[in-house]
């Protein structure tokens, strides 16, 4: 697979490549020149794979240049209850208190206020 800047640099570049790299040459990010599809029959079969597996199941979906052998290694050997202290590696915890939402706008924006003031 390969990874393109959006910034317009439009020279294809293969994972290992950018791994290290950060930002293109252009200053843009890497996306991926094209994204796999993803459908009900491979979802069904990644249900009740561990973290771990999921893991190197999506993303063997991107990286193509790293033999599946040594990415599994990688991803298995990362994704333990050793270093996240947890066997579920990213537990869902429920709050202690009901979540709260902020009003970040009294109504109408001020802007708004000003385009109205200005056609009246």
């Amino acid at each position: 697979m390969n990874y393109l800047s959006t910034r317009g640099d439009r020279t294809p570049r293969r994972f290992c490549e950018i791994l290290l790299e950060g930002l293109a040459p252009d200053g843009g990010l890497y996306l991926p020149e094209r994204y796999p599809q993803v459908d009900a029959a491979m979802l069904a079969r990644w249900r009740g794979l561990s973290y771990a597996g999921l893991a190197f199941e999506i993303l063997s979906l991107y990286i193509d240049d790293i033999p599946p052998a040594d990415l599994k290694r990688l991803v298995h050997a990362t994704y333990t209850e050793a270093t996240f202290g947890t066997r579920a590696i990213t537990p869902l915890k429920k709050p202690r208190h009901p979540p709260m939402s902020q009003q970040t706008s009294p109504g109408r924006t001020a802007p708004a206020r000003a385009v109205e003031k200005f056609n009246s």
